[in-house]
């Protein structure tokens, strides 16, 4: 059977508080061969570093989530810097725009967040995680400037902008939303993405996908959207988890990286 890498998630989450270490080992148990954790804030950056570190199968990104973009000042952008030069941070993110909230950060001071990390990735050389809700046209336009390497996660919107973000070298990632009733947009995206360029998440503890709804979510029910992912493509579940497999370490630029999934590092 093939293993899952689950390319975003975040096991930093209070609603793993109480049993983080059996959640994670159950992992390994059961298929999971690889998590990203992501970050959404300086806090976060450093709790999934310290994820990485304590999990040789994990791994971890660093960054300002549109949600916090108004806490992007300069002792903010200087620790995000030094976290992303540290070897288990393999992405910067997620970043990006998020116009849903009426009460979060404003335009202005995501878009300043957003190209500020996007030219911080330029510089460090290293791939993004990008969240972009209901800001398609924003996000589109400054990715198509920088021309970043990465992905878009928890891709919602049409199969026409996904093939349109492919072609500007972007994956895309999926998460449960796919087995959703009213999954139609996220389906036909997922079928429309070419093979290359798929990615599998969980964004645990939300988003568990169907028949999970409702619970908290986390990377062993992967299997679940695979399958709805693979419906979609008319693959096998089994050829999409291996699919993502491969495609996350080329997103994420992991090379010759074997997952430990031994006894808990020190």
């Amino acid at each position: 059977m093939a293993m899952i890498f689950d390319s975003h998630a975040h096991y930093d989450h209070r609603r793993f508080n109480d049993d983080r270490e059996v959640v994670i080992d159950s992992l390994r148990q059961n298929k999971v061969g690889a998590v990203l954790n992501s970050a959404s804030n300086v806090a976060t950056s450093e709790a999934a570093l310290a994820l990485a570190k304590k999990y040789g199968f994990f791994r971890a990104s660093a960054g300002i989530h549109p949600d916090s973009a108004d806490q992007l000042d300069e002792n903010a952008m200087l620790r995000i810097e030094q976290l992303c030069k540290q070897p288990e941070v393999v992405a910067l993110g997620e970043i990006g725009l998020d116009y849903h909230y009426p009460d979060g950060p404003d335009r202005e001071t995501q878009l300043y967040a957003f190209r500020r990390q996007l030219e911080l990735a330029h510089e460090l050389d290293i791939p993004v995680i990008i969240h972009s809700r209901e800001a398609a046209q924003d996000t589109f336009e400054l990715v198509r400037e920088f021309k970043p390497r990465g992905v878009m996660h928890c891709f919602s919107y049409s199969a026409e902008f996904a093939r349109q973000l492919t072609r500007l070298g972007m994956y895309i990632g999926f998460t449960g939303t796919v087995t959703f009733s009213n999954a139609r947009k996220p389906l036909e995206a997922a079928a429309a993405v070419p093979q290359s360029r798929l990615l599998i998440e969980t964004d645990c503890p939300y988003m568990a996908p169907v028949p999970y709804r409702g619970k908290r979510c986390d990377s062993t029910m992967l299997h679940s959207t695979a399958a709805a992912i693979a419906a979609a493509r008319e693959m096998t579940a089994e050829q999409v988890i291996e699919t993502a497999w491969n495609n996350a370490f080329n997103c994420f630029e992991l090379g010759d990286w074997q997952p430990d999934h031994g006894s808990l590092q020190d």
